[in-house]
């Protein structure tokens, strides 16, 4: 069966002699943003909208919301608890909220073949999510600095002069010296 190395550290600082030693071959090699809790989860930190806990204790994949609670991130959670349902990795009848406000998660599948890890099984296919998600990443931030752009930096088209606009002494329907008042016209109001 597959071995799935999770190196914890950057680049370099990856000390091959800590590897687990088991006498499979690797079959697959990815690079995540992941840490590792004190409990032993861990948790992918590489997507822009939410943040992917995979519990080996508990058997469960949670995504929680990085900055706040939105229709992006909900979007987000849908699509990767959906990408990991139709790879039959969570169970479909698990997905729901969490007890967090703004989660979402989904219980792991129990591998029925000897010798797979449903930790690694997980790993690998949120790599491959995170892959699927990477053009919708540099589409909303091109789209970001477009608009950032036309905002500090407008095209003649939409910007006009200092200058241009004629200024008046009256402009709309609020003139300027009279004391505009809901009550002011109820001279009249009888009990």
């Amino acid at each position: 069966m597959a071995e799935i190395v999770i190196k914890v550290g950057q680049g370099d600082d990856f000390d091959e002699e800590n590897r687990v030693d088991t006498k499979k071959a690797t079959q697959a090699q990815v690079t995540l943003d992941v840490r590792k809790t004190l409990g032993g989860d861990l948790v992918v930190y590489d997507h822009e909208d939410i943040d992917i806990i995979i519990s080996g204790k508990s058997k469960s994949v949670i995504a929680f919301a990085k900055d706040e609670v939105n229709d992006m991130v909900y979007d987000a959670q849908s699509r990767l608890f959906d990408y990991l349902v139709k790879k039959g990795v969570v169970d479909r009848a698990s997905v729901q909220g969490g007890n967090v406000y703004g989660a979402m998660q989904g219980t792991l599948e129990e591998a029925a073949e000897e010798g797979v890890d449903a930790v690694q099984v997980a790993v690998l296919n949120i790599t491959k999510f995170m892959e699927e998600e990477a053009p919708r990443f540099m589409y909303q931030r091109m789209f970001d600095e477009q608009e950032e752009e036309a905002l500090t930096d407008p095209d003649g088209e939409d910007s006009t002069e200092l200058g241009e606009v004629p200024h008046k002494r009256e402009k709309g329907s609020i003139r300027p010296g009279i004391y505009r008042n809901a009550y002011m016209h109820n001279r009249f109001y009888r009990a």
